[in-house]
């Protein structure tokens, strides 16, 4: 076994590999950018290297620097966790060269599996099922349309060298095609630095289960059972569960064998990810492989018990596979939730600032927390913005779920807008409850999950009436609010979107009264306790939090939470009529390119620019009918946020 490792990659999967490496007694480097100086898995790790700037190319994606810093340190491996180098075939040849072992499998599997059209050619080959498509080596525009034409809309075009939904568009009709094949390759080209496609025919009602198999250099390969990730946006994964509900034992044993063929034809080594669409009658098709550790294998580890880190690192060191086929079972149902900053209501918009509060649920043998951040760090714009992958364990599928909504409930996070109520929204809709599953269960019930925001109920003013009153007054009941002359009344108020909301607050001897916006009246004994405000109404108790970040209220409740502007009635009111027409930035990020052209005449909705963050594309669209002015950045140009972009005069 080795006694030091360096882990070539950041946040929460960095964390991980430190403590399954902590538990064996190895040693583990961090190396780091700008942006992760003082980041967790920086803390965590026994030493810690700079290798440059925040921009990955500075960083993370310099082999070389990681090379060299391996050499310095005496790290005898590099686990490269997942994304930025874990699959780049030089890089695992420059560790081979350099006598450094890369954590992984065979360069010749990397390379096999790499190119998803190489992939499902050797996949043919090999006689694994493939959903229709062309995986061609001939890239011009007009021989890709005339294949999209031939095998009928709607056709799906994924970038060869990409993944997490990148470089990926369903398009329904011919009329799109090139349009949305040139946004894909831009797309491809900035995250993979490689603009070729495939094209398939897009399936309808398909399923997403992925099989996790693991293989030795003793020629032993296994299947660790499947997981059901079908549930995306954009192919990007919400939510992963293991088992596939409703996965049949013939069907889990067919899966599992397809999979361990396909890992066997590349003469796979290590831990690795065979995926399937399946349709609703049964039928699946291989997809790709993912030559790494998935995000999602957390699920895997809490229904088999298995570590599979420590797995990676023990045949990365040549040792068998510590389990054979036969001695693999799978028990109870486990669910993962990606916790991430971004604002669902702004079309998911990744959000950026610093950590406030940030209070994960209390972690135990069936809730898990893995995090590459604490209180008080900083999301910023230049890496995937994950918070935490929520993971729960129950004895089936019912008490799992349960679990991960109480877990949801738990969770407080102050200071960046999150996902943490859609995420509670999916998981209570009834198709998801009901495992009625597809990749396109969020776009079918979008209005359901994703309303626009309602008022905030009584509850929530109730707990924000106390707290204001708290915050002032901790110690009430008191004589805080007694005079000469009778009781004091106070009138609070809040900004909820473009809503003015008022209570008035008025303190008796016993502790308030408070009148409400509906003119309901309720008698409010309030007492806070660490994290906890606990409200004593009339009939009922309420218990929640408020936590207070500058003009901010977050409120937090059993049922969700809501976040409210303190309208402070000593402020100034500046007057905000002044005839902005400038559409601002949502978020630091490129310009790629102006859509509309200056003096226009558009619609509302209709798009004006393109922008990329984080290596995904947003489309800037025009909030009225009305005339293209004038555009502030050149495609190519870097943005930060809150500049104006676009000139626009509404009709």
């Amino acid at each position: 076994m080795f006694s030091k490792i360096l882990i070539a990659n950041r946040g929460e999967i960095a964390c991980r590999v430190i403590q399954t490496a902590r538990k064996l007694g190895i040693a583990t480097v961090a190396v780091y950018s700008d942006a992760d100086a003082h980041a967790r898995f920086v803390r965590m790790a026994d030493e810690a290297w700079r290798l440059g700037e925040a921009p990955v190319q500075d960083s993370y994606l310099r082999a070389d620097r990681i090379l060299a810093i391996a050499q310095a340190s005496g790290a005898q491996a590099i686990h490269p966790g997942y994304g930025f180098l874990s699959e780049n075939q030089a890089f695992a040849q420059a560790c081979a060269d350099a006598g450094v072992v890369f954590i992984g499998p065979p360069i010749a599997a990397i390379a096999a599996m790499g190119s998803k059209t190489a992939a499902k050619q050797l996949m043919e080959a090999a006689r694994v099922p493939l959903v229709p498509g062309y995986h061609g080596d001939d890239q011009t525009d007009s021989l890709l349309h005339t294949e999209a034409d031939a095998m009928g809309y709607p056709v799906l075009i994924k970038a060869s060298a990409g993944g997490g939904g990148k470089g990926m568009r369903i398009v329904t009709q011919s009329a799109d095609f090139l349009d949305a094949l040139a946004s894909c390759r831009r797309e491809a080209q900035a995250s993979f630095g490689d603009d070729k496609v495939l094209v398939e025919r897009y399936l309808q009602k398909p399923r997403h289960i992925e099989i996790q198999v693991f293989a030795d250099t003793q020629g032993n390969t296994v299947s660790l059972f499947e997981r059901d990730c079908s549930v995306q946006r954009r192919h990007q994964k919400v939510l992963e569960e293991a088992p596939a509900p409703g996965m049949t034992l013939a069907r889990r044993q067919e899966m599992g064998d397809a999979a361990c063929a396909a890992a066997r034809a590349v003469g796979y080594v290590g831990a690795g990810t065979v995926e399937f669409i399946v349709e609703p009658d049964g039928r699946f098709y291989f997809m790709e492989m993912n030559t790494r550790l998935q995000v999602e294998h957390p699920v895997t580890e809490m229904i088999t018990g298995l570590d599979l880190v420590e797995w990676q690192l023990r045949v990365a060191a040549g040792e068998p596979l510590p389990r054979q086929q036969a001695e693999l079972t799978l028990r109870g149902h486990a669910i993962e939730a990606r916790v991430y900053a971004e604002d669902p209501d702004r079309g998911f918009l990744p959000a950026t600032g610093r950590l406030a509060r940030l209070v994960p649920p209390p972690t135990s043998a069936h809730v898990r927390v893995d995090t590459g951040v604490s209180q008080g760090d900083t999301i910023t714009p230049f890496y995937d913005p994950m918070i935490a992958k929520l993971i729960v364990w129950g004895a089936d599928r019912e008490q799992a779920l349960a679990r991960l909504d109480a877990a949801l409930a738990a969770y407080r996070v102050v200071g960046v807008t999150t996902n943490i109520a859609f995420l509670r929204r999916i998981i209570g809709h009834h198709a998801f409850a009901h495992a009625d599953l597809d990749t396109g269960l969020i776009e079918r019930h979008q209005a359901v999950l994703l309303p626009p925001p309602p008022l905030p109920d009584n509850d929530t003013l109730l707990m924000l009436a106390a707290a204001e009153v708290l915050g002032k007054h901790p110690h009430l009941p008191d004589r805080a609010g007694w005079r000469a002359n009778g009781l004091q009344t106070r009138t609070l108020a809040w900004l909820s979107g473009e809503t003015r909301l008022e209570v008035a607050v008025t303190y008796t001897s016993t502790g308030l009264l408070v009148r409400l916006p509906d003119g309901s009246q309720e008698a409010v004994s309030p007492r806070r306790s660490s994290d906890t405000l606990t409200l004593a109404l009339t009939h009922r108790r309420l218990t929640g939090d408020v936590l207070v970040h500058g003009d901010q209220r977050h409120v937090f409740l059993p049922h969700g939470s809501r976040v409210l502007t303190w309208l402070d009635p000593f402020a100034f009111e500046a007057d905000t009529l002044h005839g902005d027409t400038h559409l601002k930035a949502p978020m630091p990020g490129r310009v790629v390119a102006w859509v509309a052209k200056v003096g226009e005449h558009v619609e509302k909705g209709a798009p004006l620019l393109i922008l990329e963050a984080m290596k995904m594309e947003h489309t800037l669209v025009a909030p009225a009918p009305g005339q293209v002015v004038e555009f502030y950045y050149a495609a190519g140009e870097q943005v930060t946020d809150g500049v104006d972009l676009v000139d626009f005069v509404a009709d």
